[in-house]
């Protein structure tokens, strides 16, 4: 491969492996068994479909927290609020991953009683992809919504001093014999996360993606991360952004704006908050009509006459699927920094027989 990529050689390593090392590492630190090796499937998984910047690379960001204690290893959330078809439940500083895994059952659970679930989390901590938990709602005959905030990466549109997360959220629903119909996208033009794995790589980002310091566009990635990443669609990813935290911020009781702080920082406690929605889809219609009808859209999608330079359409969550089938075939390919962060780990953790590669 080309030099400067910030690939040292071509290695595939098998996820089944790269799965059980993370677990491993976890474990380590002190998370329970089922929770290390649920906390490890997100960052795989991530990595299957195709999500660089939520995958392994933030294995150690995750270690860091648990060693400085701002993160609880062994969860211990208490739920606040019970009314029916709705909780709220603290987090206390619990594992991200497990707080939204729990928030996706309790959700489902709601909504097979009521037609509604919806499960509001406070005092968490990042956790991920989000549509790691909508699509675990999905496959159990939900339509879900997940959102949550995060550490401030933008300005409020006209402004240039950090204020406001790239508070992603995520929206899944089943369709059928297709595989499940998933968005899941930041407010930003990009999640901060793909500044870091450029900067891991030694590659520089598009124009359009931040600002530096100064205001000026930049295609440094360490200047993008001193500086600011912009919204998505200008004045409307800020807006949407700003309700994002709304909902997964101030409506939960969890910290907001400038009171978020993200996995890559070790001495302060997140405070991120999360609103899971599941729809029972039984209780608007028979499943079976749903899923006809959804492949009847995605048929709709599909044959709509190509744009020049386009060979297919995809319809929302379709890319990551088959890069997951042809992942697990072929194997995980990992950028230099990563591997070099992993082989560090298992160091420490004296775990260098359980490392993939």
């Amino acid at each position: 491969m080309p030099a400067g990529n910030g690939w040292r050689r071509i290695l595939r390593i098998k996820p089944e492996k790269l799965l059980d090392f993370a677990a491993q590492v976890f474990a380590a630190h002190g998370v329970p068994t089922e929770e290390a090796m649920l906390v490890a499937d997100t960052l795989v998984q991530a990595d299957l479909w195709g999500h660089q910047s939520h995958g392994v690379m933030r294995l150690s960001w995750y270690v860091g927290r648990l060693r400085s204690g701002v993160m609880r290893a062994v969860a211990g959330p208490r739920v606040v609020t019970d009314v029916g078809a709705l909780a709220v439940i603290d987090g206390c500083d619990s594992m991200g991953q497990v707080l939204a895994s729990r928030a996706a059952e309790e959700a489902v659970r709601r909504a097979k009683t009521h037609g509604v679930g919806v499960v509001a989390v406070r005092n968490s901590n990042h956790f991920g992809t989000a549509m790691y938990f909508t699509l675990q709602a999905a496959r159990k005959g939900c339509v879900a919504l997940l959102s949550t905030n995060a550490s401030p990466a933008m300005a409020p549109w006209g402004g240039r001093e950090k204020r406001v997360g790239n508070n992603p959220w995520s929206i899944a629903a089943p369709a059928g014999e297709h595989v499940p119909m998933v968005l899941d996208i930041a407010n930003t033009v990009v999640a901060r996360g793909k500044v870091y794995l450029a900067r891991q790589k030694g590659q520089k980002i598009p124009l359009g993606w931040a600002i530096d310091s100064e205001g000026e566009p930049t295609t440094d990635p360490i200047a993008a991360l001193r500086g600011i990443i912009l919204p998505m669609a200008e004045h409307k990813g800020y807006g949407l952004a700003v309700m994002m935290d709304v909902l997964s911020g101030v409506l939960t009781g969890s910290g907001f704006g400038t009171g978020v702080h993200g996995p890559y920082q070790t001495a302060q406690r997140s405070g991120a908050g999360h609103l899971m929605i599941a729809l029972d889809i039984a209780a608007f219609q028979p499943l079976a009509e749903f899923e006809a009808r959804m492949a009847r859209l995605i048929a709709e999608l599909k044959s709509t006459p190509l744009a020049k330079g386009t060979t297919e359409i995809f319809y929302p969550g379709e890319l990551e699927a088959r890069n997951e089938v042809e992942t697990r075939a072929r194997g995980l390919m990992l950028p230099s920094e990563t591997l070099a962060s992993l082989r560090h780990l298992a160091k420490e953790t004296k775990l260098e027989a359980g490392l993939p590669f």
